[in-house]
């Protein structure tokens, strides 16, 4: 069998990569295998562990792929986008943490899984801090916190019903929380 070229490597790497993050962000980190994620990469299931260490070490850089596609624009921006019908639609192509954080509490405490989704967490909030409103360093971390908090169980919760109108009143709620004062 002809050996693939390290350019040829690095191309499936990012794709499995890629698709992993969708799949556990649909499926949840237990619901899909090393063997669903490279079939769906369209890769042969002995490939992986020339990649990758383990499938927590591939939920690792899945996690970081996944938290790089969002989180853009300004505070009203991001908050809009963020508690959208359609990211709660898409699970496999939103926000990880959302996705994801059932999950990551169940695992071990030093779990790569949990470190990771834990300096998601910072990152996420200290974004929502950089785009708040000038005030003490404190005051904006509590309120970049309270925000992360309130979009991530919003849009936790209304992926989780099926009342339609309770979803929507769930993220309008979350919405007004989270708008600036005027």
């Amino acid at each position: 069998m002809p050996r693939v070229s390290q350019e040829q490597a690095r191309l499936n790497r990012r794709r499995v990569v890629a698709v992993a993050a969708e799949l556990f962000r649909e499926r949840g980190l237990h619901g899909v295998g090393v063997a669903d994620i490279m079939a769906s990469a369209g890769l042969t299931h002995g490939g992986f562990y020339g990649q990758f260490a383990s499938k927590d070490a591939l939920a690792v850089e899945a996690f970081d792929c996944a938290l790089a596609q969002h989180h853009r624009g300004d505070l009203e921006t991001l908050v809009s986008a963020y508690l959208a019908d359609a990211h709660v639609a898409a699970p496999g192509k939103g926000c990880p943490i959302a996705a994801l954080v059932n999950d990551v509490s169940r695992e071990a405490p030093d779990s790569p899984v949990r470190e990771r989704l834990t300096q998601g967490v910072r990152r996420f909030a200290d974004l929502i801090g950089s785009l708040l409103p000038k005030a003490s360093a404190e005051r904006r971390r509590r309120r970049a916190l309270a925000s992360l908090s309130t979009m991530v169980g919003a849009l936790v919760l209304a992926r989780a019903v099926n009342d339609a109108a309770l979803r929507a009143a769930l993220l309008e709620a979350a919405r007004s929380a989270l708008a600036p004062p005027r």
